[in-house]
């Protein structure tokens, strides 16, 4: 009895909280979120953060959505216990965790675009958004446990700063998008300073069960500014500006990558079948295009068990590009010869081949610019090869340009033969060395036979 009239004086102390706060002015209710919020620059030691990595911690963080999404009314209960979408089996999405004694109690994924784009974009337009440069992912399935949901945003605000600090330096995106309850978006405007991407609010949001959604976008570059402005002058545990973009976490694990990729892919064909065939039926509602996307994806043979199986004879003339499970952002130097005289071109490569590559220039190049080119491919790992601009292509506000390599170098070889040969991030820590060093007098027949490699078209 006692429970049952505190939870009750709870609720009605909550309610009337909410209503007192929304009869305030607007700016005035923000200044209490903001005044409200408290971080912890130096969290308790038995909080980790980490990539979900492993089967265990990826199954925690699904039965922690899970149970949160059937509470709010966001989904309806599965037999498994997990919540798990088509999005997390695309290496494009990464789910972080927070782990306290070793346990997970929190969760949180960051959703990339990839084949199947965004699952906010079926009710949102993102054309303003994307009409800015700079990639964008979206943060969806945020959760914590039940026991840590009143303490303060000793999970929550770790996450997000995990978040910011993974998208910023780690996941190559400059704008995040959310689509959150109408009772939760005034947190993300007051305290983090998202924008709404429309007025209205959708009132039926599929992928949250058809409950309703606002969407909104935070712009992690121009942000800065506002929570600068807004917590600069505040101390420690109120700075959420230097918090989120100048302190660092020692209870962060971040990815340690060989290369300069930008995504951290971690199913393996086990996981992939035990997560989307064993304990849920996600690959079996695929209609005969996500099938064959996925498998544009994963043309490794060891996957070819765990992916949806093809209907016989059906959409045989549907021609999709392969898509690679890594995605890369190198920095480089192009180097040109002009009437005696050395032209330096900064370049930032996004994707590339064995005989070519993508690469944004914020300079001008004129059509078949050829040249020296100096590629920090990772750590220890630097290419020098020779290159032709052939296509220039305008995307999102930046200028791209298609290089030809006629004659990769031994350190170019390794990376591509990696990253068409991994499964894992993971795997990209030992797969180069499977390609061995070749002589001077070997390098021309290797470029014959660096294993299965996106075609120069394909990249150009």
């Amino acid at each position: 009895m006692k429970h049952s009239l505190g939870s009750i004086a709870r609720k009605f102390s909550h309610q009337a909280t909410r209503a007192l706060m929304a009869s305030l002015p607007r700016g005035l209710r923000f200044g209490v979120y903001r005044a409200l919020a408290k971080c912890d620059p130096r969290p308790d030691a038995r909080l980790q953060l980490k990539i979900a990595d492993t089967q265990d911690e990826l199954e925690a963080c699904f039965r922690i959505l899970h149970d949160s999404y059937v509470a709010a009314g966001f989904m309806q209960p599965d037999p498994s216990g997990l919540r798990v979408t088509i999005y997390h089996a695309l290496p494009t999405t990464t789910t972080l965790c927070a782990k306290w004694d070793g346990q997970v109690v929190g969760t949180i994924s960051m959703i990339r675009e990839g084949v199947f784009g965004f699952p906010l974009q079926t009710a949102f337009d993102l054309g303003p958004v994307r009409a800015k440069s700079g990639q964008i992912a979206e943060v969806s399935a945020l959760a914590v446990a039940p026991a840590f949901r009143k303490t303060g945003g000793k999970i929550l605000f770790p996450l997000m700063k995990f978040m910011t600090d993974y998208c910023r330096s780690y996941f190559d995106t400059r704008h995040i998008v959310i689509a959150v309850n109408p009772n939760k978006i005034e947190m993300y405007e007051s305290l983090l300073f998202f924008d709404r991407l429309q007025d209205k609010v959708v009132d039926h949001y599929d992928f949250a069960n058809g409950a309703p959604a606002v969407g909104a976008t935070l712009d992690l570059l121009e942000g800065i500014a506002h929570f600068e402005q807004a917590y600069g002058h505040k101390p420690d545990h109120k700075n959420l500006s230097r918090y989120l973009f100048n302190s660092k976490l020692a209870n962060i694990q971040l990815p340690q990558r060989r290369f300069h990729t930008t995504n951290d892919p971690v199913l393996t064909p086990s996981m992939m079948d035990y997560f989307f065939n064993q304990r849920t039926q996600v690959f079996a509602g695929l209609d005969e295009r996500k099938r064959r996307l996925l498998r544009s994806i994963y043309d490794h043979t060891s996957y070819a068990q765990a992916l949806p199986p093809l209907q016989p004879g059906a959409a045989t003339g549907l021609v999709l590009r392969q898509h690679q499970r890594f995605s890369i952002r190198c920095p480089a130097r192009l180097t040109v010869a002009s009437y005696g005289q050395r032209l330096e071109f900064p370049l930032q490569v996004t994707e590339m081949s064995l005989h070519g590559f993508k690469a944004e220039c914020a300079v001008p190049l004129p059509e078949n610019t050829s040249g020296q080119v100096k590629v920090d491919l990772g750590e220890g790992e630097t290419a020098r090869v020779g290159a032709t601009a052939v296509r220039r292509q305008v995307s999102g506000g930046l200028v791209y340009y298609g290089f030809v390599v006629p004659q990769p170098d031994v350190a170019w070889q390794r990376c591509v033969a990696a990253l068409n040969s991994g499964r894992t991030h993971a795997d990209l820590s030992t797969l180069p060395h499977l390609l061995p060093r070749p002589t001077a007098t070997r390098a021309s027949g290797m470029q014959q036979s660096a294993g299965n490699v996106t075609s120069v078209a394909a990249v150009l």
